[in-house]
């Protein structure tokens, strides 16, 4: 058995995928379907840019989207077998649930642009901001956190690997935490190029938004496992799901813990479904026993296929 991953928002690139795209069809008639969803011209978008409208959120959350599950298509369309469990980090749990077959690509792309716009509107800019905070422990990330906090809104909320945490809230009790952090010995600390405060109690009125939308959504049993970045669980309950995901605007991402959770699974080779290879840079510092294959054009395709082919 093996695990699909499916990354989130900042995997993203100008031209990215064009060589995949050049030997697989799916993955431009991918874009296409998701450009006819949207009324927006997706694929010119990742390969003409400009980089700045690539980067904004209510874009980069449908392309990122798109992307993984072109990915995931050319995958399948190359014979490579399909997964025993699926997981995502942040927006990738929506790429996971639409190859899970648990939601329809269209709803599933459109659902990423609202949710983006739900999140930009929640915040205005400038006045959230998320951090990284490379070498302190999770409990000391959260302490600092809420000490720093100062009646703020300042969370610990993406649990990347051990030693790199991501903190959200408002920007004056990010930029504190930041000094905070250096001052306690971090490696790092640096404000992220996001306009958005994601994972957040800032979120609340965007998951509100979103769970109205939701209800309009059909949402089916996934035809495989997916773990969610809320509790780390599967679920076979359709509201379940739109709770899952609703949970997810405003709660952390366990992502060391999902990672942990496939491997005890007895999973020991994990695809990574997007552009770059993010997760497999995190998943190895997360797990060393589990081998996690980046596929993004048609080396990494072959490199993966054949690395599961030797190891069956």
């Amino acid at each position: 058995m093996i695990a699909a991953f499916f990354p989130g928002q900042g995997s993203q690139s100008i031209g990215m995928l064009d060589v995949l795209a050049e030997s697989c069809p799916d993955v431009r008639r991918t874009f296409d379907e998701a450009s006819d969803a949207l009324g927006v011209d997706l694929w010119r978008l990742v390969h003409e840019g400009p980089k700045e409208d690539l980067d904004l959120t209510r874009n980069t959350q449908p392309v990122v989207l798109s992307a993984g599950i072109a990915v995931w298509r050319a995958w399948l369309q190359a014979g490579g077998p399909s997964a025993g469990v699926m997981a995502g980090h942040s927006l990738g749990e929506y790429s996971a649930l639409v190859a899970a077959g648990a939601l329809s690509f269209a709803d599933g792309v459109r659902l990423a642009a609202e949710r983006a716009r739900f999140m930009q509107e929640a915040v205005p800019a400038g006045e959230g901001a998320m951090a990284a905070v490379l070498g302190l422990s999770d409990p000391e990330v959260i302490a600092l956190c809420a000490e720093q906090a100062q009646g703020a809104v300042l969370e610990a909320v993406n649990f990347n690997a051990p030693g790199q945490v991501v903190i959200a809230g408002d920007a004056a009790a990010v930029n504190r935490a930041i000094d905070a952090a250096k001052g306690a010995g971090a490696k790092r600390a640096l404000t992220l190029p996001v306009s958005v405060p994601s994972h957040c109690a800032l979120m609340r009125p965007a998951a509100d938004r979103l769970a109205e939308r939701l209800a309009a959504i059909e949402i089916r049993v996934p035809e495989v496992a997916v773990l969610h970045n809320a509790s780390v669980q599967s679920a076979d309950d359709s509201d379940v799901l739109r709770d899952q995901l609703v949970q997810q605007l405003f709660r952390p991402v366990r992502w060391v813990e999902t990672v942990h959770a496939v491997a005890a699974e007895g999973v020991r080779i994990a695809i990574e479904c997007g552009p770059g290879k993010v997760l497999t840079g995190l998943n190895k510092r997360i797990d060393d026993n589990l081998m996690t294959l980046p596929v993004f054009d048609p080396k990494s395709l072959e490199a993966a296929l054949e690395a599961i082919a030797h190891a069956e």
